[in-house]
């Protein structure tokens, strides 16, 4: 595989081929999606580069919905992502929908778009979600889910794309991307990257309301060992208490019905 060229202020792209190299060499009529094959996905992965903005969003909910369903890995899943992770450091991606006319209509950056579904599917893949597919399907479970595998096992090279974005200028990139990059970094390589996430994790808690992005960040550090009670607000409690009723009166339900499952599957 080849590296891209250092970037001033960026890291290099560690074990990703450069994006036009995975377009043209991945034969994606082969690959599973939600619905079928991927025929379709390179013409969408190629118009993320749009220099318009309204075309990049199409583009993402085109390719996006392809690979995102239910919490599944699909074959397709694992080059969509290399993909996305190659182009994150590419102009029209890192500065295209920033300084909009904010007369104009409400639009997602497609950087953190594409960051949030490299979050979403990194948790779909995380430790936790092993843990569950073992306890429900045997201890072969990630032996046998080969998308899941292949995708753990580019976790490094897809942090090394993720990380410049933690120290980017705007709030909404750097939260995205520490969202991402937390189970990313339960990748035994990453181990060492855990303090600096750790800064940025108190930061996030310190200056951020999003509830999603809080409770991520609030599960990591307990996950680590680390003390946050002194970053938690009212809040954060009332949520962590509603979560443990709620896992409660699952538990419960799980204790008076064998006949299936009330955890869903993480696929």
């Amino acid at each position: 595989m080849t590296k891209n060229r250092r970037q001033p202020g960026k890291s290099d792209l560690v074990g990703l081929p450069h994006y036009q190299e995975l377009l043209d060499g991945t034969d994606w009529a082969s690959l599973a999606t939600v619905c079928g094959t991927g025929e379709s996905l390179p013409a969408a992965l190629t118009r993320l580069l749009a220099p318009d903005p309204a075309v990049r969003e199409d583009a993402a909910r085109n390719a996006l919905e392809e690979v995102t369903h239910q919490n599944t890995i699909y074959e397709a899943s694992v080059p969509v992502a290399l993909y996305i992770a190659a182009i994150l450091n590419q102009p029209d991606i890192t500065a295209g929908d920033f300084g909009l006319d904010s007369a104009g209509p409400s639009r997602r950056p497609t950087l953190v778009r594409l960051l949030v579904w490299l979050s979403d599917t990194a948790y779909d893949a995380d430790d936790e979600c092993v843990a569950l597919g073992e306890r429900h399907y045997g201890e072969r479970f990630l032996h046998e889910y080969e998308e899941m595998r292949a995708f753990r096992d580019l976790r490094p090279a897809i942090f090394s794309a993720v990380q410049p974005f933690l120290g980017h200028e705007s709030a909404e990139v750097r939260d995205a991307a520490l969202v991402a990059a937390i189970p990313l970094a339960e990748h035994p390589l990453l181990a060492e990257y855990r303090g600096q996430l750790v800064d940025h994790a108190r930061r996030l808690l310190v200056g951020s309301t999003d509830r999603h992005n809080r409770d991520r960040v609030l599960d990591a550090l307990k996950a680590w060992g680390l003390d946050s009670s002194d970053l938690e607000n009212a809040a954060d409690i009332a949520a962590r208490e509603r979560h443990a009723r709620l896992r409660a009166e699952r538990t419960s339900l799980e204790g008076t019905w064998t006949g299936g499952y009330n955890e869903d599957p993480p696929f």
